[in-house]
């Protein structure tokens, strides 16, 4: 059954013309992102708390995986509601499950900390952005040989349904920290508007990384619920979230618990034992929190996917803002997770210099102590502008485990052998 939602404009893919077969030009995307390496990779990238220490948290793999079956969930509840979404006429759910898989993908080891890390390291060379670097995955280096890099031929759609931000680094009056896109993705953004130019009202401010097609802003709901809602269960289950704890928060961030409902809950859930099964809840609840609402503007007569947006409840995007105040003030400013960002620094700092040292600046005797594809890649640069790229590429590719085996490889004398493969 034809979905009149979608067009060529949609379906066009960037790269090059891929072949068909039985399945959509959506289902084609969500399937090479699932068999991708980089995406079994992030069953070993740090969601909240480092991955492996225990089996209940979270990692980047669980957490995409939770925020593809809420996508998906909002796309069958909008269709439910009827108009204007019929069988013939609806957001295409394959579409925002592979959006929502493919959201963390340019992600690097040790969480957070690692893209303010890879961001401090790459502020002089066009920067470092997780959603960037996304991007720069599904276009140029989804898939790794002996002989280069290419990307997956991702449709149109995919694209810009993974595009967050859509300003480029140069673009801002100061170095911006994050929320970017790389000066060398100009191209990649003017094929996702199909060669139109970009309006100069939405230039200004910040209009321009708030102006998002209707999956991506799916995707950016769906993350958010997965995340401010499952970052709660895991600071409880993992002792950082203790009654205690948030009513000291609460009464320091001018809450009332007895009176805010949103604490109220939170502190019964957490005194009758029941967190997980009263949050599970929520996740029904912030799906059907989602309307469909016409909009106007830029894109608007090429696509459905900018003629409509997503409108969340008032409530439950309140609701998501106070448990992620919560995670953010209790579990990422702790001590413990602080000295991880300290470990972090230091692993990455070590690695980069290394890697500069024998690859880029080549003073006295170089030591090939890079994988060989990856040294290959440096080498074939031209600028140290890309060369620093090919280094941050590896380093954001490495998961939690292999970036610290590979620096005790490095630095640790009593680690290691001839024998390893990596």
């Amino acid at each position: 059954m034809t979905n009149r939602f979608y067009t060529a404009f949609d379906y066009e893919t960037y790269g090059a013309v891929r072949k068909t077969d039985y399945r959509s030009a959506f289902q084609i995307d969500r399937d090479r992102i699932i068999h991708a390496h980089a995406f079994r990779k992030l069953q070993s990238k740090t969601q909240v708390f480092l991955s492996g220490e225990y089996d209940f948290y979270r990692t980047r793999l669980t957490h995409s995986i939770e925020a593809a079956q809420i996508g998906r969930s909002i796309c069958n509840y909008l269709l439910s509601c009827a108009e204007p979404l019929s069988a013939t006429f609806h957001i295409d759910s394959d579409l925002v499950e592979a959006v929502c898989l493919a959201h963390d993908l340019g992600h690097p080891p040790f969480g957070h900390s690692g893209e303010r890390t890879l961001q401090e390291l790459m502020k002089a060379y066009g920067g470092f952005e997780g959603n960037a670097q996304t991007l720069h995955l599904l276009t140029d280096t989804m898939y790794q040989t002996s002989q280069g890099v290419h990307g997956m031929q991702p449709t149109r759609a995919l694209l810009d349904g993974v595009l967050k931000y859509k300003k480029l680094f140069s673009e801002f009056l100061k170095r911006p920290e994050n929320h970017f896109l790389y000066d060398s993705q100009k191209n990649i953004r003017l094929f996702v508007t199909g060669g139109s130019k970009i309006p100069a009202a939405l230039h200004k401010a910040e209009k321009l990384n708030a102006f998002k097609s209707v999956e991506c802003q799916i995707m950016d709901w769906a993350d958010d619920a997965a995340y401010s809602l499952n970052d709660i269960v895991d600071g409880v289950k993992a002792g950082f979230l203790t009654p205690e704890r948030i009513l000291v928060w609460a009464e320091q961030n001018g809450f009332k618990p007895e009176k805010n409902p949103v604490i109220k809950d939170l502190l019964a859930a957490i005194n009758d034992d029941r967190i997980e099964n009263v949050f599970s809840q929520k996740i029904g609840y912030f799906i059907k929190a989602c309307s469909l609402a016409k909009r106007d503007g830029f894109l608007a007569d090429k696509t459905n996917r900018f003629r409509y947006q997503l409108i969340v409840a008032e409530a439950a995007q309140l609701e998501a803002s106070v448990y992620k105040r919560i995670a953010n003030d209790i579990i990422f400013e702790s001590p413990q997770l602080q000295q991880m960002e300290h470990k972090a620094r230091i692993v990455l700092f070590e690695l980069w210099d290394t890697a500069w040292k024998n690859y880029v600046v080549k003073q006295g005797r170089t030591i090939r102590v890079l994988p060989p594809q990856v040294g290959r890649l440096i080498d074939n640069e031209k600028t140290e502008a890309m060369k620093a790229r090919r280094i941050c590429d590896w380093l954001a590719g490495l998961t939690d485990g292999m970036i610290v085996h590979t620096y005790r490889r490095l630095f640790d004398p009593q680690f290691g052998s001839f024998r390893d493969l990596s």
